[in-house]
Protein backbone atom coordinates (compact mmCIF):
# COMPACT_ATOMS: atom_id res chain seq x y z
CA UNK A 1 0.00 0.00 0.00
CA UNK A 2 2.81 2.42 0.96
CA UNK A 3 4.56 1.67 -2.34
CA UNK A 4 1.43 2.68 -4.21
CA UNK A 5 1.20 6.04 -2.46
CA UNK A 6 4.96 6.68 -2.94
CA UNK A 7 4.69 5.98 -6.65
CA UNK A 8 1.67 8.25 -6.89
CA UNK A 9 3.48 11.03 -5.07
CA UNK A 10 6.26 10.84 -7.67
CA UNK A 11 3.70 11.03 -10.46
CA UNK A 12 2.06 14.05 -8.85
CA UNK A 13 5.37 15.89 -8.71
CA UNK A 14 5.45 16.00 -12.49
CA UNK A 15 2.74 18.70 -12.37
CA UNK A 16 1.69 18.27 -15.96
CA UNK A 17 -0.85 20.90 -16.78
CA UNK A 18 -2.51 19.67 -19.94
CA UNK A 19 -5.90 18.02 -19.65
CA UNK A 20 -5.02 14.77 -21.43
CA UNK A 21 -2.02 13.88 -19.18
CA UNK A 22 -4.08 14.77 -16.12
CA UNK A 23 -6.93 12.52 -17.19
CA UNK A 24 -4.41 9.79 -17.88
CA UNK A 25 -3.11 10.23 -14.37
CA UNK A 26 -6.61 10.04 -12.92
CA UNK A 27 -7.41 6.85 -14.76
CA UNK A 28 -4.06 5.30 -13.77
CA UNK A 29 -4.70 6.24 -10.17
CA UNK A 30 -8.15 4.69 -10.17
CA UNK A 31 -6.71 1.50 -11.61
CA UNK A 32 -4.15 1.41 -8.81
CA UNK A 33 -6.95 1.97 -6.34
CA UNK A 34 -9.04 -0.93 -7.58
CA UNK A 35 -6.10 -3.32 -7.99
CA UNK A 36 -4.04 -2.72 -4.87
CA UNK A 37 -6.20 -1.40 -2.09
CA UNK A 38 -8.08 -3.96 -0.06
CA UNK A 39 -11.80 -3.82 0.67
CA UNK A 40 -13.58 -3.24 3.95
CA UNK A 41 -14.24 0.42 4.63
CA UNK A 42 -17.77 1.30 5.82
CA UNK A 43 -19.38 4.17 7.59
CA UNK A 44 -20.19 3.69 11.27
CA UNK A 45 -23.85 2.83 11.65
CA UNK A 46 -24.29 4.92 14.78
CA UNK A 47 -22.95 8.46 14.47
CA UNK A 48 -22.61 9.83 18.01
CA UNK A 49 -24.31 13.14 18.70
CA UNK A 50 -22.13 16.08 19.69
CA UNK A 51 -19.07 13.82 20.16
CA UNK A 52 -15.89 15.71 20.96
CA UNK A 53 -12.69 13.82 20.17
CA UNK A 54 -9.92 14.49 22.69
CA UNK A 55 -7.02 13.20 20.58
CA UNK A 56 -5.49 15.66 18.09
CA UNK A 57 -2.85 13.89 15.96
CA UNK A 58 -0.14 15.64 13.98
CA UNK A 59 -0.70 16.80 10.39
CA UNK A 60 1.12 13.76 8.97
CA UNK A 61 -0.93 11.42 11.15
CA UNK A 62 -4.16 13.14 10.10
CA UNK A 63 -3.19 12.58 6.46
CA UNK A 64 -2.73 8.86 7.08
CA UNK A 65 -5.90 8.72 9.19
CA UNK A 66 -7.93 10.16 6.33
CA UNK A 67 -6.50 8.13 3.46
CA UNK A 68 -5.43 4.77 4.85
CA UNK A 69 -8.98 3.38 4.72
CA UNK A 70 -9.89 4.60 1.23
CA UNK A 71 -10.34 0.99 0.27
CA UNK A 72 -13.42 0.92 -1.86
CA UNK A 73 -14.42 3.94 -3.92
CA UNK A 74 -18.06 2.86 -3.76
CA UNK A 75 -18.02 2.65 0.08
CA UNK A 76 -18.49 5.51 2.51
CA UNK A 77 -15.71 7.10 4.55
CA UNK A 78 -15.41 6.29 8.24
CA UNK A 79 -16.00 9.66 9.90
CA UNK A 80 -17.66 10.26 13.27
CA UNK A 81 -19.61 13.45 12.71
CA UNK A 82 -20.72 15.91 15.34
CA UNK A 83 -24.47 16.51 15.24
CA UNK A 84 -24.97 20.19 16.02
CA UNK A 85 -28.71 20.34 15.30
CA UNK A 86 -31.28 17.75 14.24
CA UNK A 87 -31.02 14.03 13.54
CA UNK A 88 -31.73 12.07 10.34
CA UNK A 89 -35.10 10.40 9.86
CA UNK A 90 -35.33 6.71 9.08
CA UNK A 91 -37.30 7.32 5.88
CA UNK A 92 -35.38 8.19 2.70
CA UNK A 93 -36.40 11.51 1.18
CA UNK A 94 -36.51 12.38 -2.52
CA UNK A 95 -33.82 15.08 -2.37
CA UNK A 96 -31.01 16.11 -0.06
CA UNK A 97 -29.74 19.67 -0.40
CA UNK A 98 -26.17 20.05 0.85
CA UNK A 99 -24.50 23.29 2.00
CA UNK A 100 -20.99 23.76 3.34
CA UNK A 101 -20.24 26.97 5.18
CA UNK A 102 -17.23 28.64 6.83
CA UNK A 103 -16.73 31.93 8.66
CA UNK A 104 -16.40 34.82 6.23
CA UNK A 105 -14.38 37.98 6.72
CA UNK A 106 -17.26 40.01 5.27
CA UNK A 107 -20.93 39.10 5.12
CA UNK A 108 -22.73 35.87 5.97
CA UNK A 109 -25.55 34.59 3.79
CA UNK A 110 -26.18 31.11 5.19
CA UNK A 111 -29.37 31.98 7.09
CA UNK A 112 -30.79 33.72 4.02
CA UNK A 113 -29.97 30.69 1.89
CA UNK A 114 -31.68 28.27 4.27
CA UNK A 115 -34.69 30.59 4.48
CA UNK A 116 -34.93 30.77 0.68
CA UNK A 117 -34.90 26.96 0.38
CA UNK A 118 -37.81 26.59 2.78
CA UNK A 119 -39.78 29.69 1.74
CA UNK A 120 -39.69 28.76 -1.94
CA UNK A 121 -41.01 25.25 -1.30
CA UNK A 122 -44.65 24.25 -0.87
CA UNK A 123 -45.83 22.17 2.08
CA UNK A 124 -45.93 19.07 -0.12
CA UNK A 125 -42.42 19.76 -1.44
CA UNK A 126 -41.05 20.19 2.08
CA UNK A 127 -42.06 16.61 2.85
CA UNK A 128 -39.62 15.40 0.19
CA UNK A 129 -36.47 17.33 1.05
CA UNK A 130 -33.82 17.38 3.77
CA UNK A 131 -31.26 20.18 4.08
CA UNK A 132 -27.83 19.32 5.49
CA UNK A 133 -25.53 22.15 6.56
CA UNK A 134 -21.88 21.30 7.16
CA UNK A 135 -20.29 23.96 9.37
CA UNK A 136 -16.75 23.42 8.18
CA UNK A 137 -14.96 26.07 10.20
CA UNK A 138 -12.57 25.05 12.98
CA UNK A 139 -13.61 28.06 15.10
CA UNK A 140 -15.92 26.21 17.49
CA UNK A 141 -17.19 29.39 19.14
CA UNK A 142 -18.34 30.73 15.75
CA UNK A 143 -20.02 27.40 15.00
CA UNK A 144 -21.81 27.38 18.35
CA UNK A 145 -23.15 30.92 17.90
CA UNK A 146 -24.34 30.15 14.37
CA UNK A 147 -26.04 26.94 15.48
CA UNK A 148 -27.95 28.93 18.09
CA UNK A 149 -29.17 31.31 15.40
CA UNK A 150 -30.16 28.46 13.07
CA UNK A 151 -31.97 26.66 15.88
CA UNK A 152 -33.88 29.81 16.85
CA UNK A 153 -34.96 30.66 13.29
CA UNK A 154 -35.67 27.16 11.95
CA UNK A 155 -36.68 25.15 15.02
CA UNK A 156 -39.80 23.66 13.40
CA UNK A 157 -37.82 22.44 10.40
CA UNK A 158 -35.23 20.84 12.69
CA UNK A 159 -37.95 19.11 14.73
CA UNK A 160 -39.58 17.87 11.49
CA UNK A 161 -36.28 16.33 10.35
CA UNK A 162 -35.95 18.71 7.40
CA UNK A 163 -32.78 20.45 8.62
CA UNK A 164 -29.56 18.94 9.98
CA UNK A 165 -26.42 20.78 11.01
CA UNK A 166 -23.23 18.71 11.23
CA UNK A 167 -19.48 19.05 11.52
CA UNK A 168 -16.61 16.77 10.56
CA UNK A 169 -13.97 17.11 13.33
CA UNK A 170 -10.65 18.71 12.39
CA UNK A 171 -8.70 15.55 13.19
CA UNK A 172 -10.20 13.82 10.15
CA UNK A 173 -8.76 16.40 7.75
CA UNK A 174 -5.58 15.69 5.75
CA UNK A 175 -2.61 18.00 6.01
CA UNK A 176 -3.27 21.53 4.78
CA UNK A 177 0.38 22.58 5.03
CA UNK A 178 3.02 22.36 2.31
CA UNK A 179 0.46 21.86 -0.45
CA UNK A 180 1.37 21.93 -4.13
CA UNK A 181 0.98 25.37 -5.67
CA UNK A 182 -0.57 24.40 -8.96
CA UNK A 183 -1.42 27.23 -11.39
CA UNK A 184 0.88 29.56 -9.41
CA UNK A 185 -1.87 30.19 -6.88
CA UNK A 186 -0.70 31.88 -3.66
CA UNK A 187 -0.24 29.57 -0.69
CA UNK A 188 -3.31 30.79 1.20
CA UNK A 189 -5.47 30.36 -1.90
CA UNK A 190 -4.26 26.77 -2.34
CA UNK A 191 -4.98 26.07 1.32
CA UNK A 192 -8.48 27.56 1.04
CA UNK A 193 -9.54 25.60 -2.05
CA UNK A 194 -7.90 22.37 -0.85
CA UNK A 195 -9.76 22.51 2.44
CA UNK A 196 -12.97 23.33 0.57
CA UNK A 197 -12.60 20.11 -1.43
CA UNK A 198 -12.34 18.15 1.81
CA UNK A 199 -15.31 20.07 3.30
CA UNK A 200 -17.44 19.01 0.35
CA UNK A 201 -16.15 15.43 0.45
CA UNK A 202 -17.21 15.00 4.09
CA UNK A 203 -20.59 16.60 3.35
CA UNK A 204 -21.22 14.28 0.39
CA UNK A 205 -20.15 11.29 2.44
CA UNK A 206 -22.64 12.12 5.21
CA UNK A 207 -25.54 12.56 2.77
CA UNK A 208 -25.10 9.25 0.95
CA UNK A 209 -28.10 7.40 2.37
CA UNK A 210 -30.51 10.23 3.13
CA UNK A 211 -32.34 10.43 -0.21
CA UNK A 212 -32.51 9.26 -3.81
CA UNK A 213 -30.99 12.44 -5.27
CA UNK A 214 -28.54 15.05 -4.00
CA UNK A 215 -28.29 18.76 -4.87
CA UNK A 216 -25.18 20.80 -4.05
CA UNK A 217 -25.63 24.49 -3.29
CA UNK A 218 -23.28 27.14 -1.99
CA UNK A 219 -24.12 29.07 1.17
CA UNK A 220 -25.01 32.32 -0.59
CA UNK A 221 -27.83 31.31 -2.94
CA UNK A 222 -31.41 32.30 -3.67
CA UNK A 223 -33.85 29.67 -4.98
CA UNK A 224 -36.63 29.93 -7.54
CA UNK A 225 -40.18 29.21 -6.47
CA UNK A 226 -41.12 25.50 -6.38
CA UNK A 227 -37.66 24.49 -7.56
CA UNK A 228 -38.23 20.90 -6.40
CA UNK A 229 -41.22 20.46 -8.71
CA UNK A 230 -39.12 21.77 -11.60
CA UNK A 231 -36.29 19.38 -10.67
CA UNK A 232 -38.64 16.40 -10.53
CA UNK A 233 -40.04 17.30 -13.93
CA UNK A 234 -36.55 17.28 -15.43
CA UNK A 235 -35.55 14.04 -13.70
CA UNK A 236 -38.70 12.34 -14.97
CA UNK A 237 -37.98 13.54 -18.50
CA UNK A 238 -34.48 11.96 -18.30
CA UNK A 239 -35.71 8.53 -17.24
CA UNK A 240 -34.05 5.85 -19.35
CA UNK A 241 -31.10 8.09 -20.25
CA UNK A 242 -27.68 8.01 -18.58
CA UNK A 243 -26.41 10.97 -16.63
CA UNK A 244 -23.96 11.65 -13.82
CA UNK A 245 -24.51 15.34 -13.13
CA UNK A 246 -27.36 17.66 -14.13
CA UNK A 247 -26.77 21.39 -13.80
CA UNK A 248 -29.38 23.96 -12.83
CA UNK A 249 -27.04 26.94 -12.62
CA UNK A 250 -24.00 27.93 -14.64
CA UNK A 251 -22.11 29.31 -11.64
CA UNK A 252 -19.59 27.53 -9.42
CA UNK A 253 -20.75 24.59 -7.34
CA UNK A 254 -24.37 25.77 -7.37
CA UNK A 255 -27.32 23.67 -8.50
CA UNK A 256 -25.43 20.46 -9.34
CA UNK A 257 -27.61 17.35 -9.09
CA UNK A 258 -26.39 13.77 -8.56
CA UNK A 259 -27.79 10.33 -7.94
CA UNK A 260 -27.15 9.64 -4.25
CA UNK A 261 -25.58 6.32 -5.21
CA UNK A 262 -22.68 8.26 -6.81
CA UNK A 263 -21.90 10.32 -3.71
CA UNK A 264 -19.37 7.89 -2.14
CA UNK A 265 -17.31 7.85 -5.33
CA UNK A 266 -17.45 11.62 -5.61
CA UNK A 267 -16.45 12.03 -1.95
CA UNK A 268 -13.45 9.72 -2.46
CA UNK A 269 -12.52 11.54 -5.65
CA UNK A 270 -12.46 14.97 -3.97
CA UNK A 271 -10.33 13.57 -1.15
CA UNK A 272 -7.89 11.89 -3.52
CA UNK A 273 -7.16 15.09 -5.43
CA UNK A 274 -8.03 17.70 -2.83
CA UNK A 275 -4.87 19.76 -3.41
CA UNK A 276 -4.80 19.55 -7.22
CA UNK A 277 -7.39 22.13 -8.29
CA UNK A 278 -10.70 23.83 -7.31
CA UNK A 279 -13.73 21.59 -6.76
CA UNK A 280 -15.68 22.81 -9.79
CA UNK A 281 -12.73 21.80 -12.03
CA UNK A 282 -12.50 18.39 -10.35
CA UNK A 283 -16.19 17.85 -11.04
CA UNK A 284 -15.57 18.08 -14.78
CA UNK A 285 -13.01 15.27 -14.57
CA UNK A 286 -15.28 13.16 -12.32
CA UNK A 287 -18.16 13.51 -14.76
CA UNK A 288 -15.92 12.54 -17.67
CA UNK A 289 -14.49 9.50 -15.91
CA UNK A 290 -18.04 8.25 -15.37
CA UNK A 291 -18.68 8.62 -19.12
CA UNK A 292 -20.83 11.74 -19.22
CA UNK A 293 -18.94 13.60 -21.89
CA UNK A 294 -21.03 16.75 -22.22
CA UNK A 295 -22.46 19.27 -19.80
CA UNK A 296 -26.19 18.77 -19.26
CA UNK A 297 -27.43 22.16 -18.11
CA UNK A 298 -31.03 23.27 -17.95
CA UNK A 299 -32.56 26.67 -18.41
CA UNK A 300 -33.96 28.66 -16.79
CA UNK A 301 -31.56 28.36 -13.88
CA UNK A 302 -33.23 27.47 -10.59
CA UNK A 303 -30.63 29.05 -8.28
CA UNK A 304 -29.03 32.48 -8.13
CA UNK A 305 -25.80 33.59 -6.46
CA UNK A 306 -26.66 36.42 -4.06
CA UNK A 307 -23.46 37.02 -2.09
CA UNK A 308 -21.33 40.12 -2.63
CA UNK A 309 -18.26 38.95 -0.76
CA UNK A 310 -16.39 35.69 -1.30
CA UNK A 311 -15.65 33.27 1.55
CA UNK A 312 -12.02 33.60 0.40
CA UNK A 313 -10.56 36.73 2.06
CA UNK A 314 -13.88 38.57 1.74
CA UNK A 315 -13.05 39.56 -1.84
CA UNK A 316 -15.85 41.02 -3.93
CA UNK A 317 -17.78 38.45 -5.94
CA UNK A 318 -20.81 39.89 -7.69
CA UNK A 319 -21.32 37.09 -10.23
CA UNK A 320 -24.94 36.61 -11.30
CA UNK A 321 -26.61 33.91 -13.38
CA UNK A 322 -28.49 35.76 -16.11
CA UNK A 323 -30.50 32.60 -16.88
CA UNK A 324 -32.09 32.61 -13.42
CA UNK A 325 -35.86 33.08 -13.15
CA UNK A 326 -37.67 33.61 -9.86
CA UNK A 327 -40.70 31.66 -11.10
CA UNK A 328 -39.19 28.81 -13.08
CA UNK A 329 -41.86 26.25 -12.29
CA UNK A 330 -42.98 26.71 -15.88
CA UNK A 331 -40.38 24.35 -17.36
CA UNK A 332 -41.67 22.92 -20.67
CA UNK A 333 -42.74 19.29 -21.01
CA UNK A 334 -41.38 18.61 -24.51
CA UNK A 335 -42.96 15.16 -24.91
CA UNK A 336 -40.93 12.39 -26.62
CA UNK A 337 -40.55 13.12 -30.35
CA UNK A 338 -38.37 12.83 -33.44
CA UNK A 339 -37.06 15.80 -35.42
CA UNK A 340 -36.75 16.17 -39.21
CA UNK A 341 -35.50 19.09 -41.31
CA UNK A 342 -34.37 19.71 -44.87
CA UNK A 343 -32.27 22.73 -43.84
CA UNK A 344 -28.53 22.07 -44.24
CA UNK A 345 -27.14 21.42 -40.77
CA UNK A 346 -23.85 23.02 -39.73
CA UNK A 347 -21.41 20.57 -38.14
CA UNK A 348 -22.99 18.85 -35.11
CA UNK A 349 -25.66 21.47 -34.38
CA UNK A 350 -28.37 18.95 -35.30
CA UNK A 351 -32.14 19.26 -35.06
CA UNK A 352 -32.51 17.47 -31.72
CA UNK A 353 -30.60 20.25 -29.96
CA UNK A 354 -33.35 22.79 -30.57
CA UNK A 355 -35.85 20.57 -28.76
CA UNK A 356 -33.62 19.84 -25.77
CA UNK A 357 -34.06 21.79 -22.54
CA UNK A 358 -30.28 21.74 -22.25
CA UNK A 359 -28.22 24.80 -23.16
CA UNK A 360 -27.65 24.00 -26.87
CA UNK A 361 -29.25 24.81 -30.23
CA UNK A 362 -29.83 23.90 -33.89
CA UNK A 363 -27.74 25.81 -36.44
CA UNK A 364 -28.37 25.57 -40.16
CA UNK A 365 -27.17 27.24 -43.33
CA UNK A 366 -29.35 29.90 -45.02
CA UNK A 367 -32.85 28.42 -45.50
CA UNK A 368 -35.02 28.85 -48.60
CA UNK A 369 -38.75 29.32 -49.06
CA UNK A 370 -40.58 26.11 -48.22
CA UNK A 371 -37.84 24.65 -46.03
CA UNK A 372 -39.15 23.07 -42.85
CA UNK A 373 -38.28 21.87 -39.38
CA UNK A 374 -40.79 19.36 -38.04
CA UNK A 375 -41.31 17.69 -34.66
CA UNK A 376 -43.16 14.36 -34.80
CA UNK A 377 -44.46 13.09 -31.46
CA UNK A 378 -44.18 9.46 -30.47
CA UNK A 379 -47.88 9.65 -29.61
CA UNK A 380 -50.50 12.29 -30.37
CA UNK A 381 -50.53 14.94 -27.66
CA UNK A 382 -52.69 17.78 -26.36
CA UNK A 383 -50.58 20.95 -26.40
CA UNK A 384 -51.48 24.01 -24.32
CA UNK A 385 -48.58 26.35 -25.22
CA UNK A 386 -45.81 26.57 -27.82
CA UNK A 387 -42.84 28.93 -27.56
CA UNK A 388 -39.99 29.06 -30.09
CA UNK A 389 -36.94 31.34 -30.03
CA UNK A 390 -34.37 31.76 -32.82
CA UNK A 391 -30.99 33.50 -32.94
CA UNK A 392 -28.58 33.87 -30.03
CA UNK A 393 -26.96 36.62 -27.99
CA UNK A 394 -23.77 36.55 -30.04
CA UNK A 395 -25.49 35.89 -33.40
CA UNK A 396 -28.57 38.06 -33.18
CA UNK A 397 -29.14 38.15 -36.95
CA UNK A 398 -29.27 34.36 -37.33
CA UNK A 399 -33.01 34.40 -36.69
CA UNK A 400 -35.93 33.16 -38.74
CA UNK A 401 -36.83 36.39 -40.52
CA UNK A 402 -39.95 35.02 -42.22
CA UNK A 403 -41.68 31.88 -41.02
CA UNK A 404 -44.88 30.28 -39.83
CA UNK A 405 -45.78 27.85 -37.04
CA UNK A 406 -48.10 24.96 -37.86
CA UNK A 407 -49.57 21.95 -36.05
CA UNK A 408 -50.68 18.79 -37.84
CA UNK A 409 -52.38 15.41 -37.70
CA UNK A 410 -52.70 12.24 -39.84
CA UNK A 411 -49.13 11.02 -39.75
CA UNK A 412 -47.67 9.44 -42.91
CA UNK A 413 -44.24 8.22 -44.00
CA UNK A 414 -42.42 10.09 -46.79
CA UNK A 415 -38.96 10.00 -48.39
CA UNK A 416 -38.03 12.96 -46.19
CA UNK A 417 -39.13 11.16 -43.01
CA UNK A 418 -42.43 11.13 -41.15
CA UNK A 419 -44.79 14.02 -41.75
CA UNK A 420 -48.38 14.94 -41.06
CA UNK A 421 -50.65 15.15 -44.08
CA UNK A 422 -52.82 17.93 -42.67
CA UNK A 423 -51.64 21.16 -41.03
CA UNK A 424 -53.21 24.27 -39.50
CA UNK A 425 -51.25 27.53 -39.15
CA UNK A 426 -51.10 28.98 -35.63
CA UNK A 427 -49.19 32.17 -36.36
CA UNK A 428 -46.21 33.99 -37.91
CA UNK A 429 -42.77 34.57 -36.42
CA UNK A 430 -42.04 38.13 -35.30
CA UNK A 431 -38.44 39.21 -34.74
CA UNK A 432 -37.47 35.56 -34.86
CA UNK A 433 -39.78 34.43 -32.06
CA UNK A 434 -43.29 33.09 -31.61
CA UNK A 435 -45.43 32.16 -28.62
CA UNK A 436 -48.95 30.74 -28.87
CA UNK A 437 -51.11 30.26 -25.77
CA UNK A 438 -54.24 28.08 -25.35
CA UNK A 439 -53.38 25.87 -28.31
CA UNK A 440 -55.70 23.14 -27.01
CA UNK A 441 -58.62 25.61 -27.19
CA UNK A 442 -57.84 26.58 -30.78
CA UNK A 443 -57.18 23.08 -32.15
CA UNK A 444 -59.84 20.36 -31.97
CA UNK A 445 -57.57 17.37 -32.63
CA UNK A 446 -54.70 15.77 -30.68
CA UNK A 447 -51.49 17.06 -32.26
CA UNK A 448 -49.07 14.68 -33.95
CA UNK A 449 -46.67 17.23 -35.53
CA UNK A 450 -45.39 20.74 -34.90
CA UNK A 451 -43.81 22.34 -37.95
CA UNK A 452 -41.78 25.49 -38.61
CA UNK A 453 -42.03 26.58 -42.25
CA UNK A 454 -39.73 29.13 -43.90
CA UNK A 455 -41.96 31.56 -45.86
CA UNK A 456 -39.16 33.58 -47.52
CA UNK A 457 -35.54 32.81 -48.36
CA UNK A 458 -32.85 34.57 -46.33
CA UNK A 459 -29.09 35.14 -46.65
CA UNK A 460 -28.45 34.68 -42.94
CA UNK A 461 -27.90 31.32 -41.28
CA UNK A 462 -30.57 30.08 -38.91
CA UNK A 463 -30.24 29.27 -35.21
CA UNK A 464 -33.25 27.69 -33.52
CA UNK A 465 -32.31 28.28 -29.91
CA UNK A 466 -35.23 26.62 -28.18
CA UNK A 467 -38.52 24.89 -28.90
CA UNK A 468 -40.66 24.68 -25.77
CA UNK A 469 -43.96 22.82 -25.57
CA UNK A 470 -46.38 22.50 -22.68
CA UNK A 471 -48.94 19.71 -22.56
CA UNK A 472 -52.35 19.68 -20.89
CA UNK A 473 -51.73 16.20 -19.51
CA UNK A 474 -48.67 14.03 -18.86
CA UNK A 475 -47.35 12.89 -22.26
CA UNK A 476 -47.69 9.21 -23.11
CA UNK A 477 -44.37 7.35 -23.01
Amino acid sequence: MRLVWKSLDKMRCLRKRSTIPFLGFLITFLLFLNLYIEDGYVLEGDKRQLRETSVHPSSAERYVHTFRDLSNSSGTINVTYRYLAGTPLNRKKYLTIGLSSVKRKRGNYLLETIKSIFDQSSYEELKEIVVVVHLADFDLAWCENLVQEITRKFAHHIIAGRLLVIQAPEEYYPSLDGLKRNYNDPEDRVRFRSKQNVDYAFLLNFCTNLSHFYMMLEDDVRCSRNFLTALKKVITSREGSYWVMLEFSKLGYIGKLYHSRDLPRLAHFLLMFYQEMPCDWLLIHFRGLLAQKDVIRFKPSLFQHMGYYSSYKGAENKLKDDDFEEDSIDIPDNPPASMYTNINVFENYDATKAYSTVDEYFWGKPPSTGDFFVIVFNKSTKISKIKIATGSDDRQNDILHHGALEVGEKLVGTKKGKQCSSYITLGEFKNGNIEVQDVDHKIAFDIECVRIVVTASQKEWLIIRSISLWTTQPPSQ
